[in-house]
């Protein structure tokens, strides 16, 4: 394939759709993804196809390279619909607050396609939407007081990424356990409470035992929610309006 840069193979955000085709089923990318969206949603990454694709579409396999050249691009295209979701959320008159409405929207928006959870920290999502939500998020924390140069912004979203990242996967992780076993957290503690209270009664296990009879029992969304104050402010020298 020609293209203005030289030997370079353009992504699938710069090819153009390809022309309308005379079919009984048209097709867009925008189109596949959505079918796509709808499939992982239901079976996961795992049960995710192009033949399956098609088939939903009402197309041959082959119809659908015409617009993604391999399974990649399609995850692209899927977790891109999934970023402009979150990018509504806009940037808001102060950066904090741009910073938690980005973080809180992405995990509303795993939780609703828990597939998105799994590609997260992965290859760079690099999308339009996505460099969008970067865009606003680097924007935000770069005007933290502690944030001064550079090198402090890139740690900084380091250190933000990095929890919102490990938060998500292991709510979604501890939501699909719970399905597959039949186990949600109430059965799970009924089932090894009596073990874990004999355990802790030993007296090997204090620190433990603080945390388990003495902790807060927060809500997921508490705990997000308050653990990613708590990183904000470590990360940003401290709590600021």
């Amino acid at each position: 394939m020609d293209t203005p840069y030289n030997s370079e193979v353009l992504s699938v955000w710069e090819r153009p759709e390809p022309q309308p085709r005379a079919a009984p089923v048209p097709l867009s990318r925008e189109r596949i993804a959505t079918t796509a969206i709808r499939l992982a949603d239901a079976q996961g990454l795992d049960g995710l196809s192009v033949r399956k694709i098609a088939k939903e579409l009402g197309v041959g396999p082959m119809r659908l390279y015409d617009y993604v050249i391999n399974r990649s691009e399609l995850l692209d295209l899927m977790v891109d619909v999934v970023y402009a979701r979150i990018a509504e959320v806009g940037p808001h008159s102060a950066w904090r607050a741009t910073v938690l409405a980005i973080a809180h929207a992405t995990r509303d928006a795993a939780l609703d396609h828990e597939w998105f959870s799994d590609l997260l920290g992965g290859r760079p999502h690099l999308g339009p939407h996505a460099l969008a939500v970067g865009e606003a998020t680097a924007a935000a924390l770069s005007q933290a007081p502690a944030v001064r140069d550079i090198d402090d912004l890139q740690r900084a979203l380091g250190a933000l990424n990095g929890f919102i990242i490990g938060a998500i996967r292991r709510e979604v992780t501890e939501r699909r356990t719970a399905r597959s076993t039949g186990t949600d957290e109430a059965a799970f503690q009924a089932g090894l409470g009596p073990y874990l209270t004999r355990m802790l009664k030993t007296g090997r296990y204090p620190t433990v035992a603080r945390l388990v009879i003495d902790g807060a029992h927060l809500s997921p969304e508490e705990t997000f929610k308050h653990n990613l104050t708590t990183v904000l402010d470590g990360i940003t020298g401290g709590p600021h309006p």
